[in-house]
C-alpha cells in the first residue's frame, strides 16, 4: 500500500515546502500546481491520493492557526487522555501498542557490545526508512534516502554491536503502524538506549494523541522539570525512533513548526497527514 505513498511523498515534498512558505496568503490550487509544474487536475489527484485530503484542506492543517487551535483545545487534557480501544483509525490506536524497555546500564555504556541488531530498509508514506531491532524490540527507526548514510548513523549509536541485514517480526509489527488493517498491529515494543531523563521525555511523547500537538514547555511540566524546556528539546531532538515516538507532535508555543531531526518539511507533512486521517474518520 505505502509504496505508492512513498513515491507521492517524494514528488509533493516541494509542494509542501511551498505551502509552508506561503500559508499566510492561502495560495489557490492553480498556484500550488503551477509551482510544482503540474496541471491543477493532476496535482489535486496526486496530492489527495497521498494525504487523503485536498491540497486546500491540507494547507489549513499545517497553517499556524491550525497549530494554535490544536494546542488550545488540548492544553488541559493532553496528558490525561486515555486512548480507547476499538477506534477505527490505525494511528489513533498507536499509543496502545508501544512499551518501552530501557537498555541495561552495561548495554548503554558499552556501545551495544553483545547485542545482535537486525536491520532493514522499508518504504513509508514519508520516505524511505531504516528500521533496526534487538530481540527485545525496535531500537532505531529513521527516515533516510541515503541507505549507506543511514546505516553509518545506526553503527555510530551501537559501535560494538553485531549487525545483520534481516527483516524480523518485531520490525514488521512496527511497520504495520503505516497500514490500515488493525489486525496487523500486535503489541509494539521498543528497546531504547538513553539516560533516565531521555526515557522520561520519550515516554511523555507517547502520550500525545494522534493528530494532536503540544509544546516543549508542556512536556517539561509533564515530566516534573518545568524549567527544563531546553533540555527537553535536546532529548526530543535525540529521539532514535521516528514516528513511533512522535516527536513531530511537539512544536513551539507560538504554533510555529520547527526543529525536526528528519527535516521540517517532513514534520509539517506528518502533522498535516495525521490531521487529515482524523478528519477522514
Amino acid at each position: 500500500m505505502y509504496n505508492k505513498h512513498e513515491l507521492n511523498y517524494t514528488r509533493i515534498a516541494e509542494a509542501i515546502e511551498y505551502i509552508k512558505a506561503n500559508f499566510k496568503t492561502q495560495p489557490t490550487l492553480d498556484e500550488m500546481a503551477r509551482h510544482v509544474h503540474l496541471s491543477p487536475f493532476h496535482f489535486q489527484r496526486l496530492f489527495s491520493d497521498w494525504a487523503g485530503t485536498s491540497p486546500k484542506k491540507f494547507l489549513q492543517y499545517i497553517s499556524i492557526e491550525h497549530a494554535k487551535n490544536l494546542l488550545k483545545e488540548n492544553r488541559a487534557t493532553l496528558f490525561e487522555t486515555t486512548m480507547e480501544t476499538g477506534l477505527s483509525g490505525t494511528g489513533r490506536l498507536h499509543d496502545l501498542f508501544i512499551n518501552i524497555e530501557g537498555m541495561t546500564p552495561a548495554e548503554y555504556k558499552n556501545g551495544g557490545k553483545s547485542l545482535v541488531i537486525n536491520y532493514s530498509f522499508a518504504p513509508s508514506p514519508f520516505g524511505n526508512l531504516l528500521i533496526a531491532s534487538t530481540k527485545k524490540g525496535v531500537c532505531h527507526m529513521a527516515f533516510e534516502e541515503d541507505e549507506k548514510k543511514a546505516f553509518e548513523n545506526l553503527k555510530e549509536d551501537f559501535p560494538l554491536a553485531e549487525f545483520r541485514p534481516h527483516t524480523d517480526p518485531i520490525q514488521q509489527s512496527a511497520l504495520a503502524i503505516f497500514k490500515n488493517d488493525l489486525n496487523l498491529l500486535p503489541k509494539i515494543k521498543l528497546h531504547l538506549k538513553g539516560s533516565d531523563f531521555q526515557l522520561k521525555v520519550w515516554e511523555a511523547l507517547l502520550k500525545i494523541p494522534f493528530g494532536k500537538l503540544t509544546t516543549y514547555g508542556t512536556i517539561a511540566e509533564t515530566i516534573g522539570h518545568a524549567n527544563a524546556s531546553r533540555a527537553v528539546g535536546t532529548a526530543i531532538g535525540s529521539n532514535p525512533i521516528a514516528f513511533l515516538i512522535p516527536c513531530h507532535r511537539v512544536i513551539q508555543s507560538s504554533g510555529h513548526i520547527s526543529g525536526y531531526r528528519w527535516g521540517t518539511t517532513r514534520k509539517a507533512a506528518i502533522i498535516g497527514w495525521e490531521s487529515a486521517q482524523l478528519d477522514n474518520e
